[in-house]
């Protein structure tokens, strides 16, 4: 039975938690390069968790920039089992207002200049991303929202657009038409490496604006957001301390009841003898479990 060990992918403000223990700062190396930042690794209310600031301390990555194949990578050689994805998004709904929580569980990917995939030329995957998110630990962090007394909207789909400039006013009324909840820059391919990495990934946003749909409100400002956000800290380290007691106590929680620890099972499409071996030495993370099973 394998231990969990939640992963949390957000900004530095989370990181400053009362009762964290053991912490240490960590740099672990990936064969995809540089992530974001270092691991922080720490103790809450018996659980292990493994802090990655997405956009690395200080702000130094815009979205499009950011190594997500590293990031997920270093996860995964921590040992990570679980990822709690949280981050600002704006708004496409009226009752979707600025402070907000939404659980995600749908996307649609517009982004375009990222690496989206850790397979490729010499080694074919398909994961099935028709629930990108993992249900069973989305249920744990909405029961967890409960117990904080958070207030929150569980599903939604998320518009994944490149930046980093913001929405104009047409395209913000396109999303709209298309069903989408709430926008965003960082969520993708996050969740699709998630799938492949074979980790349950729960994405918890958490509404800055109504990007530049609403007339009420104009275009997006940058200084409401940040001072949204400053506001919204709180709810996400209240989040995070309410998860890990539950997390604790559920030691025998895996495998995955949705299966996301087993996404590769049924992806893999080259054959053993067409494997190109460089390829596979940097999958080495990602693919351990696959590899392992194929051996016996």
């Amino acid at each position: 039975m394998k231990k969990t060990r939640l992963g949390i992918i957000g900004g530095s403000g989370l990181y400053d938690l009362e009762g964290l223990e053991d912490m240490r700062w960590i740099r672990v190396e990936s064969p995809f390069g540089e992530a974001s930042d270092e691991l922080l690794f720490g103790t809450l209310e018996g659980q292990e968790l493994v802090f990655l600031p997405r956009h690395g301390r200080g702000h130094k990555y815009s979205p499009t920039d950011i190594n997500y194949r590293a990031n997920i990578d270093v996860l995964k050689r921590a040992g990570v089992t679980d990822i709690l994805s949280i981050s600002a998004v704006g708004s496409f709904r009226e009752d979707l207002k600025p402070g907000d929580l939404v659980i995600v569980d749908q996307y649609i990917d517009r982004t375009f200049a990222r690496q989206k995939s850790f397979f490729g030329e010499g080694f074919v995957a398909h994961v099935s991303l028709a629930h990108p998110t993992c249900e069973t630990l989305s249920d744990i962090v909405e029961q967890a929202l409960k117990n904080a007394g958070v207030d929150y909207h569980r599903c939604g789909t998320y518009l994944a657009m490149e930046g980093p400039q913001f929405s104009t006013i047409a395209e913000s009324h396109m999303y709209r038409a298309w069903g989408c909840d709430v926008i965003g820059m960082s969520n993708m391919p996050e969740a699709k490496l998630a799938r492949e990495a074979e980790m349950c990934y729960c994405p918890v946003v958490m509404v800055t604006d109504y990007d530049s749909w609403h007339p009420a409100h104009g275009t997006v400002d940058i200084k409401e957001i940040l001072s949204v956000l400053r506001a919204n800290v709180d709810k996400g380290k209240q989040l995070v301390k309410a998860v890990a007691p539950l997390l604790a106590g559920m030691a025998d929680r895996h495998p995955c009841a949705r299966g996301c620890d087993h996404a590769l099972d049924m992806a893999v499409m080259t054959s053993p003898e067409q494997r190109d071996p460089m390829l596979l030495a940097k999958l080495s993370a990602v693919t351990a479990r696959l590899f392992q099973e194929e051996a016996k």
